[in-house]
Formats: structure tokens, sequence, C-alpha cells
């Protein structure tokens, strides 16, 4: 009977052991061959969002709905490791991957109360599951959890296995991995938090939302508290350290991203260029986006914007309050306060309330509960604007202002606190590289948040008399000269479609008789503008502005283009100005630089073509470019030659002197002579516009309203003293840089009166510059520029260029409204 036994016993042990070696070589294969290769966790690509920088490396705007910042595990500190051992899985560095008595306390839970409360995780088996598996509970899925614990351990070091945890968990608030939850819960790097807030983080994980210190700060503190309680029991910190910890206030507040510059247009041009490259990935893989975005340059566009356009707001009256609260009493307050909190600051623009009016000066409320007082220096502008056009009376105390509970606006100043008011105007600045076409700049509005529109590159705005450059760019490549006279004078031009006549005017209403072309494109001749494009020939002049980048869809072929009623947008322009900075090339404006992954290596490298002003011999190219096909790709090294190198010169010397001596002079504060530009005003004065430039910088600046009305000031008076006051930052202890004269310009001696050449012996001759090919004969204005011909052109036709000031009616198939200013 005993040997019986013993044999069966012998049978099943053996049957047991083949049943377990089966068993574990089932195991073995199924963990070799069935789970997921564990290899790829040694480079995982966590969702990571897009960050944006400037060329200077400075944060710019991230975009992504998970906020994370991977970082390696010799950059964890090390409390926030030991309180995440502590409260986790405090046996990690000893156990294979997962914990024996763990999951013997879970088992023994399910058995004793049949809910699957506690799942003896560890820290290797909560990777698996994030990386690998669905949060669906069930036993299948914990056994394969187990399984891929058991490899992943058995594959990567326990250092990676805690690197990949730590970035990939979720912390509530968006937060995922511990450097971003201490980016958003405590508004610092990770390793400059103290032992409690690490003791926070470190208790999230249980239940990020449940336990979140910004939902729950008394949940918060008690797990904490927990956490460094843990902490002590395993000797990570001392009696003396756990003490403070946990008499610490939790501090936690929640802090949106900290950019380090403000530059929300041009980030949002960039993410849509990216978009258009890569897709959605753009907001989980990582990439970082090195931009042309120079942060001086734009932190100075950025205060000349908001400082002048808040200065032509001002110049045109208080409209007065937002809202009126009510009366204030200490139970208003509170409710006050909420709806300040609830009001948005605009570009620096503080939402107050007023609780005491005083004769010179204003009490109010903001929206952290503080009180603020606004003297008369800060209110006593604020005459009362009737409409658009009238304002009332000096202000001569401060109830003709604000009364009690009034919503206003204020923001600090050198002087103290000040009454503001949300401009209904906006304006806009770009600045770029003549050289390559890098947008240094870029200010597409007042405030990113108020209105998201990009009005330098989205915008289509009629330019005024900042286009006329390119129409006296298009008659000296026809032969003209800037002595070539063209008579100022009255032009009634029909309209064959409805009879209707134009009569276009000086902004002066006056008429000047023959007047130079310098002179002209200088004082901003409307008339003599008119009768050299109708000279030129509206068919040339659309063709030839092609070069400068427009299309023709932009350029009404009729006479009015003269005088700017092409629908372009600032980005455009400065683009084409660009053209006459750099000595005739067309380059293409460009934001990105260069994209790189999460390891910095380089995805895309921009391959801007520079100009070259030193290929004086670079033919000029047709406009527009043919566009590169892959069996004729483009090989070329520098940007097309669109206009030759005198033609540029030229235009900047005429451009030279509007800052001299003609509708640009307030720029001479600048108190620099290699500066050049042109003011533009449109009809009614709804746009105002100045360009500038010198061959580093191109810079424009607008103002206008969106929906089109009278801004009631000149480009001289609105846009001009924004243009000014970035240069001003701008080019501080920048040396000069002049255009070098080509070797195709002279210097001759001319009657100013008729543009011919004179004798150097005659005082009454003005020294003028020519190209070589087009110099005038002594008695007459023009050796041979050609009048536009039907055959050539089917030009319309104008008044040539004599003296007679007699009125002159022209038929032109004109349909848009002309400005009359500069």
């Amino acid at each position: 009977m005993l040997k019986t036994i013993i044999k069966l016993l012998k049978k099943l042990f053996v049957f047991s052991f083949i049943v377990i070696v089966l068993a574990m070589a089932g195991v073995l294969y199924y963990i070799k061959f069935e789970l997921p290769d564990i290899e790829a966790l040694n480079t995982v690509q966590l969702q990571v969002p897009l960050q944006i920088f400037t060329k200077d490396g400075k944060l710019m705007a991230e975009y992504g709905e998970k906020r994370r910042i991977p970082i390696p595990y010799d950059q964890i500190p090390k409390p926030l490791i030991d309180a995440v051992l502590a409260t986790e899985d405090q046996r990690y560095f000893q156990h294979p991957g997962i914990d024996i008595p763990g999951l013997m306390r879970a088992t023994v839970k399910l058995v004793l109360t049949g809910r699957k409360e506690e799942g003896g995780s560890t820290i290797t088996m909560q990777v698996a599951r994030s990386f690998y598996l669905s949060r669906h509970k069930t036993f299948g899925r914990k056994l394969r959890e187990i399984l891929l614990a058991l490899k992943i351990d058995n594959h990567l070091t326990k250092q990676k296995i805690l690197e990949l945890y730590l970035n990939k968990i979720f912390l509530g608030s968006r937060a995922y991995g511990v450097a971003a939850a201490a980016e958003i819960y405590y508004g610092k790097p990770l390793n400059q938090l103290s032992l409690a807030q690490y003791a926070m983080l470190a208790g999230l994980p249980k239940a990020p939302s449940a336990l979140n210190p910004l939902a729950n700060p008394e949940a918060a503190r008690k797990r904490r508290d927990h956490v460094l309680n843990r902490m002590l029991e395993l000797h990570y910190i001392d009696e003396k350290s756990y003490k403070q910890a946990v008499k610490a206030p939790l501090y936690a507040s929640y802090h949106d991203l900290q950019t380090q510059i403000k530059a929300s247009y041009a980030a949002e041009l960039v993410r849509q260029q990216l978009e258009e490259m890569y897709g959605d990935v753009i907001y989980t893989d990582g990439f970082n986006v090195y931009t042309t975005i120079d942060s001086h340059l734009q932190n100075v566009a950025n205060d000349a914007v908001h400082d002048n356009l808040l200065d032509y707001d001002q110049r045109h009256g208080y409209r007065g309050p937002e809202k009126n609260l009510g009366t204030p009493d200490l139970n208003q307050m509170m409710e006050w306060q909420k709806i300040l909190r609830a009001t948005p600051f605009i570009n620096n623009l503080e939402p107050a309330a007023v609780v005491e009016v005083s004769d010179k000066s204003v009490m109010a409320l903001r929206s952290n509960g503080s009180m603020i007082t606004i003297p008369w220096q800060g209110l006593s502008w604020a005459r009362k604007q009737i409409n658009a056009d009238y304002l009332g009376g000096l202000p001569k105390t401060a109830s003709d202002i604000l009364k009690l509970g009034d919503l206003i606006r204020v923001m600090p100043t050198h002087n103290g606190w000040r009454l503001t008011q949300i401009p209904k105007a906006e304006a806009g600045m770009i600045a770029l590289n003549p050289m390559n076409g890098e947008i240094l700049a870029l200010v597409g509005g007042f405030d990113y948040q108020h209105s998201k529109f990009n009005r330098m590159v989205n915008a289509q705005r009629q330019p005024g008399s900042s286009f006329k450059p390119f129409i006296y760019s298009a008659a000296l490549e026809k032969g003209y000269t800037l002595a070539t006279v063209i008579n100022d004078a009255p032009i009634v031009i029909e309209n064959p479609n409805d009879n209707s006549l134009w009569r276009p005017q000086n902004d002066t209403h006056r008429f000047y008789g023959p007047t130079r072309l310098r002179d002209a494109l200088i004082h901003s001749r409307n008339l003599v503008s008119i009768r050299l494009l109708g000279l030129v020939g509206t068919k040339y002049a659309v063709k030839f502005a092609q070069r400068f980048g427009f299309s023709s869809s932009q350029l009404p072929a009729s006479l009015s283009l003269a005088l700017g009623t092409a629908a372009v947008s600032p980005l455009d322009m400065a683009s084409g100005y660009a053209v006459f900075a750099n000595g005739g090339f067309k380059v293409a404006p460009y934001i990105v630089d260069n994209i790189r992954n999460t390891r910095g290596e380089i995805l895309y490298q921009a391959k801007a073509l520079a100009a070259c002003p030193t290929c004086t011999d670079a033919p000029i190219v047709p406009m527009p470019l043919p566009t590169p096909t892959p069996d004729k790709p483009s090989l070329e090294t520098y940007a097309p030659r669109v206009i030759s190198a005198e033609n540029a010169y030229l235009i900047t010397s005429a451009l030279h002197d509007v800052i001299q001596f003609g509708t640009a002079t307030q720029a001479r504060s600048l108190h620099r002579t290699d500066l050049a530009g042109k003011t533009g005003t449109t009809n009614n004065q709804v746009d105002a516009w100045f360009v500038g430039y010198n061959q580093d910088l191109v810079t424009l600046t607008w103002m206008g309203f969106d929906q089109p009305q009278s801004l009631h000031e000149y480009g001289a008076q609105a846009a001009l003293p924004m243009w000014i006051q970035f240069m001003q930052s701008a080019l501080k202890d920048k040396p000069e840089h002049m255009q070098e004269r080509p070797a195709g310009i002279i210097n001759l001696r001319v009657d100013p009166l008729t543009g011919s050449r004179a004798s150097d012996s005659d005082p009454a001759a003005i020294s003028e510059l020519f190209m070589q090919d087009h110099i005038p004969h002594e008695g007459g204005a023009v050796n041979d520029a050609q009048p536009a011909d039907e055959e050539n052109e089917n030009t319309d036709t104008a008044a040539a260029p004599d003296t007679a000031a007699a009125p002159e009616t022209v038929a032109t198939p004109d349909t848009a409204a002309a400005p009359e200013g500069e």
C-alpha cells in the first residue's frame, strides 16, 4: 500500500513537474513571441506639444492638448524619486517588475470582498499598462500586465523604466509628466521645488483629479502628508525635514504657459504653415520650431504698436466706460471683484471699477482687490468723443469724465495710473531683412486675444501713395528720369461705364504746374503720378509691378493705380520695398528657419535665396518666376534680379529725400542719412501707411479700422510715428548702411524748371542722378523715353508731360475711388 502511494506520488510529481515546465515554457514563449516588442520603449516618442521659438531661442508659443516636458532620469531630483517610491513602489529596485507580496494582498482582498480594489501594481506594471494596454479591468489584462512587466524589467534598466513612468504619468490640469506638473502647479522648473512640493506631486498619480491641489486642496494636503509620512517611515527623510514639510502651505495655483516673448500673431502664422506641411502630428510629436523672429525687434515692435495706437485713440477722445456696475457698497465690492476677474486684460489694459470720484482724481478697484488712484494727469486727456468728427470741451473735473460704478480700463505709467480704453482702430507692423526675406518682427494687431486676425498677412488694403514708388520704378525702366518734368494740373477722367467724372486732387487741393519726378515723389503729387502712369501705360505698369511679387488680380488696370487703389497685404508691400532696399532682387519672405524633433535632429531647414548686391551683371528675370519641376529644378544660388541696381538706387535716392524734405520729415529725428521711405494715405484717410528702410531692415507700419472708416489722420500722423519709435531702438548703435552707387549711375547738372541738361556754369542748375543710358539732352527733358503705344501696351491715354495748366479730360475704365491723400 505504501509503495503504491509512493509510486503514485512520484508519478504525480513527475506529471506536475512536466506541467510546470510546459507552463513555464508556454509563458516564456508568450513573453518572447506574443507580447509587444519592448525595445521600442528605448526610443519611444511621448506626446509632446509643438513649441515655437525665436531665432535666439526664446519661447513664443506652445500648441498641443498635453503639456509635457520630457526629462532624462539624471535630471529628476532624488527627493521626488524617493517620494514616488515611498508611496507607489517601495521595493522597486529589489523586485523583478512584479511585487509578489503586493499581488498576494490583492488576491486575498479579491477573495474576501469580491472587489478588485487593490491591484498590487508596481511602477513597471503601470508602465506596461500605460504604453501597451487598455484601462479596462479584466483578469486577462492583469495577466498580460504581469507578463509585460517581467519582460520590461528584463530588457530595460530600472532607471529607464522610472524615467518613462515619470514622464508619461498624468498628474491633472493637462500636466503629463512631473516636469510639466511642476510648471503648472508651481510655476517653477522641477529642480527648484521644495520637499513638500515633491511630496505633493508624488501623491497625484493615485487620483489626479480627486487629489488635485487646485480642485481639492484639503484632500491634496492629506495625500501630501501621507507621502511625507511614508518617506519618514522608510528613512528617506529625517524627523526635522518631515515636520518642516508638513507645516508648509500648499502654495499651488494654476500657472499657464509662460512664454518668453509676446509674438502670438507670428506664432499662429508658423502653426498654420506647419499644419499644412505635416498635419496634426505637429501637436503630439514634439516639434521644436526655430523662427526668423528677433526677440529684441519683436519687443520693440510690440511697444511701438501699443503706444502709438493708444496715442491715436486718445487724440480722438474718450468714448466712455464699458459699462456701469451701480453704486458701490461693501456688499457690492465682492461682486464687482468677481466681474473684474472675469474681464480679460487687453494688451496690458486692466479692468477697474470706479469707487470714488474726487475733484481732480478717481479711486478705482482692481481685480486683485487693491485700490488705485488715477491722478488728473492720467484723466485730463479724456475729452468726450461726440462722434467720429467732433470732440467735446476739455474736462474741468473728474466728474466730467467718470461716475461711481463705471467699469473702465487703466494702465500704469511712469507718472502713475492712467485712464485708457480699448482702441477701436487697429494697427500693425512687419520688419524684414531685405537681403534674404527673414521676417524679423510681426505684430498683426493690437491684441491677439482680442482679435486673432493677422492684418499684416491676411488683410487686403489699399496702400495709397506708398504704392507710387513701383509706378515710378516702371517709368525709370521705360526711360523716364527723376528729372523728367510732368505737369501738375487739373485732370478730369471719365468712366465710360456710367459717364461719371473723376477729378483727382492733391491732398493740399493745390496745383503745382511743371514738376520734376523726384519732387513729385518727394511731395506725393497725385496728378503727376496719374499722368506718369498714363505715359507708361497701365498694362505695362501692372505687368512690371508683378516683378515685386504682386499678382495681376491685386492691381486694377486703370489710372487710379497711380494713387494706390490696389488691394494688397502689408506683407506684400514690405516684400516689394525689399527689392529697392537690396538693390533689385526679389527675396521671398519667410518665418520658419528650421524644425527639430525632440532629439534635436533637423527635420527641415529653410534654404532662402539671398540678394547679391555684388552681382552687378545678374540678368533681370521675368516675373512671375517659372515654377520649378522635377525635370527642370531651380538651380539658383541667389534671389532673382527683377530690376536693375540703377533703378533701385534712383528710387531709394528719391525716397531718401521723402524723409529729408518731403512728407516724412519727422523721421529726421533719427539723425541718420541711410534711411528712405514713403508715406501712404488712402481716400478719405481710411488707411495710413509708412514703409521705410535701409539696406539692413525694411519696416512697414499701418493703421486703420477693420470696418473701413476715416482715421481723420494722414500716414505721416498715424503710421510714421510708430515707424520712428521702432527704428529708434532697432537701429540704435548700428552703423549707417547706405547703398553703394552702381557704376551705371552718373550725376549731372540740370535745369530745375525743365529737367533739361544744364551747363556747369549755370548758377540755377541743380544736381540730379541718371542712369547712364538715359541721359537728358541739353534743352530736352528726356533722352529716349518711349510713351506707351497701342500695339505693345493697349494703354489708356493721358496728358503728355507738357507745361500747360488747363484741365484735360481722359476716358479710362476707372471703377475704384482713388485716394486723394499722401
